[in-house]
């Protein structure tokens, strides 16, 4: 499988790595399975992340004993020095290692202090210091603050969301870590799951000799999907350069992006699937959306409260409140106009 230096780390990394997200929702024995698979099937990348449940347990079930042949990377969102170090310390418990390759800053709101004797970052360079970490490194969901981070020169990999309809700004990161000598590691290639073209997806993603995709895998169907492509790598072409571009029309703009930041909401409302219902039910099997379940799920959308909460945590700055009022008018329009289907 195709391999890339992760910037000036110096980590050899598959082009086709696996973000373990979604490993959480699996139980133990699929996931180790899917896990051991990935790793057999020639992915030699698995990022993870302190908040992710279970899902640094699992890899360190499924991988232990062949810590020497992958790169291990995971996240820490502390923003203090004895939160970082214990996290770390947890994560190496959890994963059976006694060092992490990449260790990543995660979801930061601005560019850690690295003067801070207190702070994150000092607390990652004790972890680096002792030898528990390899390199460090950052996730951004605001495109001011992973500038930010690239320009401080501090750290030595960047991840942020990017997709084939991801904004110019954000696709230019790519070449900006490039010269920084930053690795660039993308995740929501996906675009938390509106992109239904894993072809398309992968070679986008192949124009870039810097850039490694996490690809979130739940399912041993869908590793096998981008191992097959990982073999095949289908580079852009006419056919799917057109398809890309209507894909950008269709999508581009203020949509939710599904990464569930604005989430808990105080009344319980689902903000990261009822805020995008509508692309749901046009790009998805819409008959599962019409269940009982979800129909209850996009009524409590009428007990918001206007707090805007979810709006002042939102990466993308979307105005969810009024976004959440548009989707309960369009899926009870859907509901009625298709409810005779079901």
């Amino acid at each position: 499988m195709k391999k890339i230096t992760l910037g000036k780390t110096g980590l050899q990394v598959t082009k086709t790595a696996m973000g373990c997200l979604p490993v959480q929702r699996c139980d133990k024995a699929y996931a180790v399975k899917l896990l051991r698979a990935a790793y057999e099937g020639g992915i030699n990348f698995f990022d993870t992340a302190n908040a992710y449940t279970d899902s640094e347990e699992k890899i360190g079930l499924a991988l232990a004993d062949v810590r020497d042949k992958i790169v291990l990377s995971t996240k820490s969102a502390a923003k203090d020095k004895a939160g970082v170090l214990a996290h770390i310390e947890n994560s190496l418990r959890m994963m059976k290692t006694d060092y992490i390759d990449l260790f990543q800053l995660h979801q930061v709101l601005e560019v850690p202090d690295v003067n801070d004797p207190n702070g994150a970052y000092a607390g990652a360079l004790e972890a680096k210091e002792q030898g528990w970490i390899g390199h460090i490194g950052v996730t951004a969901h605001r495109i001011d603050v992973a500038e930010q981070c690239i320009a401080a020169g501090q750290f030595e990999t960047m991840q942020f969301p990017f997709s084939y309809i991801s904004a110019g700004r954000d696709l230019a990161l790519a070449e900006q870590c490039k010269k920084a000598g930053m690795g660039f590691i993308a995740m929501k290639g996906l675009a938390g799951g509106l992109l239904g073209s894993a072809r398309a997806c992968h070679a986008f993603m192949a124009q870039y000799d810097n850039v490694v995709p996490i690809w979130g895998i739940q399912k041993l169907e869908e590793l096998e999907q981008w191992l097959a492509l990982a073999e095949e790598d289908p580079q852009m072409d006419e056919e799917l350069a057109a398809f890309i571009q209507k894909e950008r029309q269709e999508l581009s703009g203020s949509f939710c992006r599904s990464c569930g930041y604005c989430m808990p909401c105080p009344v319980g409302i689902e903000i990261r699937n009822c805020a995008r219902m509508d692309m749901l039910l046009r790009r998805s099997p819409w008959q599962e959306y019409m269940s009982d379940e979800w129909r209850a799920k996009m009524e409590k959308i009428e007990d918001c409260l206007g707090c805007r909460q979810c709006s002042s945590r939102c990466p993308y700055q979307l105005d969810t409140p009024n976004i959440l009022k548009y989707m309960l008018k369009d899926y009870r329009e859907f509901y009625e106009t298709h409810k005779d289907l079901l």
